[in-house]
């Protein structure tokens, strides 16, 4: 395959922990783009958040877990092999020298994400290595912010096909069929309190955070 016809797929997170809604919505991007592989990258230090509870390391192997044998979806740790804050626009710098500068790249993020893009570390360079694409989160549906509107009002376009004829530069934003509500925040919660995360988790990752003790509060 050549490089042009290439379609590659970046969403990055604290994963902290990776649960069901995460995975279900990686497949279902996977499919909506019929991407040819789509990387999901764990920051080491998110710039605009908090540390998270558990080691970089940690993240990795329970993101790895839960993946499995996923077709198309790939545990990458170029983010955890880099010191400092984990910017996007290094990381899809990286990610665009690979592939070349003909093939698909996009970048997903999530609703709530998105309206803090315009605070990110040099958000318009973004587009100048990857597309866009924001998926719909429930219960997020407020207008734009300013600086948020002026930075993707021009570059929207409303359809996979349209946002493909291109490289990079687009935005679309994009509602999966599942819609899970589920946050790695409730996900802790439950944890800390020993509360059930069946059907929350996947097996693997459920098991991983048991025998690890991982997101448990000391007694």
């Amino acid at each position: 395959m050549s490089q042009t016809e290439l379609r590659i797929g970046m969403l990055g997170g604290t994963f902290d922990p990776i649960h069901l809604g995460h995975l279900r919505s990686a497949v279902e991007l996977y499919e909506a783009l019929s991407l040819d592989r789509l990387h999901m990258i764990p920051a080491q230090q998110p710039p605009l958040r908090g540390r998270p509870q558990v080691s970089a390391k940690q993240r990795l192997a329970l993101l790895t877990a839960g993946i499995g044998d996923t077709p198309g979806l790939i545990a990458d740790d170029r983010e955890l092999r880099r010191d400092g804050p984990s910017y996007s626009a290094d990381t899809l710098a990286e990610l665009r020298s690979e592939v070349g500068d003909q093939a698909r790249l996009v970048m997903a993020i999530g609703y709530d994400a998105f309206l803090r893009l315009a605070q990110w570390h040099q958000p318009e360079r973004l587009f100048e290595l990857a597309h866009l694409v924001v998926i719909a989160r429930p219960g997020y549906g407020d207008p734009l912010p300013a600086p948020l509107r002026e930075l993707v009002e021009q570059r929207r376009v409303d359809s996979i096909e349209t946002l493909m004829q291109q490289p990079c530069g687009g935005y679309l934003p994009l509602e999966l069929p599942s819609l899970m509500a589920i946050s790695a925040t409730y996900v802790r919660e439950c944890l800390e309190a020993r509360k059930s995360v069946r059907y929350l988790l996947p097996d693997p990752v459920e098991r991983a955070i048991e025998q690890g003790g991982l997101y448990r509060q000391c007694e």
